[in-house]
């Protein structure tokens, strides 16, 4: 049996531990053979892969970043003129010359929906949602969301110590869509916490320090 792997959509902790429990695991476990599919769906359409054993998913786990790239390419969005290339058909044909049992898609919402087309298409895909957002349909936890938590709420208490000494005003913003707002409003000392009321109804906060 062979699968593909690929890493699509913006940055996120933990991409390159995931890639490598989904390789070490089909690999070791199941004797299966991994393609690596390079920089997200584009390597589909570019017939970008490499292969994956176990040397090449040794020494990934704390490695930042995807080892296999990524990008934002959107293959099922409408085609602006009848000149350009059917995409969706492409990664079909891409995905039968390979001999592909099943394509793991790593990624967030976008990419989960394009996954969820080239199911429709005939694939076998499997969907790891990856998100700092915690904000993929269907699941409690995104990998990469605590950490991200974490790490803004670290800088938000290290900032707190320069404020003290300098007292001017403090204001932290995190991503609009972070569904980790409100975690990092109560676990960091903020004196202010602004929520706004946007076009999508998420709440993401201002840090305001005034000492």
């Amino acid at each position: 049996m062979k699968i593909g792997v690929l890493s699509s959509g913006g940055g996120c902790p933990g991409i390159n531990a995931t890639i490598r429990g989904v390789g070490k695991t089909a690999i070791t476990h199941f004797g299966m053979e991994v393609i690596g599919i390079q920089n997200g769906f584009s390597g589909l359409l570019e017939k970008q892969t490499l292969l994956l054993d176990e040397n090449s998913l040794s020494g990934i786990l704390n490695l930042g970043g995807t080892i296999l790239g990524t990008s934002r390419e959107k293959p099922f969005r409408k085609l602006l003129s009848s000149q350009e290339r059917d995409k969706p058909g492409i990664i079909k044909h891409t995905y039968e010359e390979l001999g592909l049992d099943c394509l793991v898609c790593i990624g967030g919402n976008g990419t989960q929906k394009t996954a969820g087309l080239l199911s429709e298409l005939g694939m076998n895909v499997i969907g790891v949602p990856k998100t700092i957002d915690n904000d993929v349909w269907g699941t409690e936890i995104t990998f990469g969301f605590d950490t991200a938590v974490n790490i803004a709420t670290e800088a938000i208490d290290r900032l707190h110590s320069t404020a003290s000494s300098h007292r001017p005003t403090f204001y932290s913003q995190f991503p609009p869509e972070s569904n980790g707002a409100g975690g990092n409003g109560s676990s960091c000392r903020m004196d202010r916490f602004i929520c706004g009321n946007g076009r999508r109804s998420r709440c993401y906060p201002v840090a305001r320090i005034r000492l």
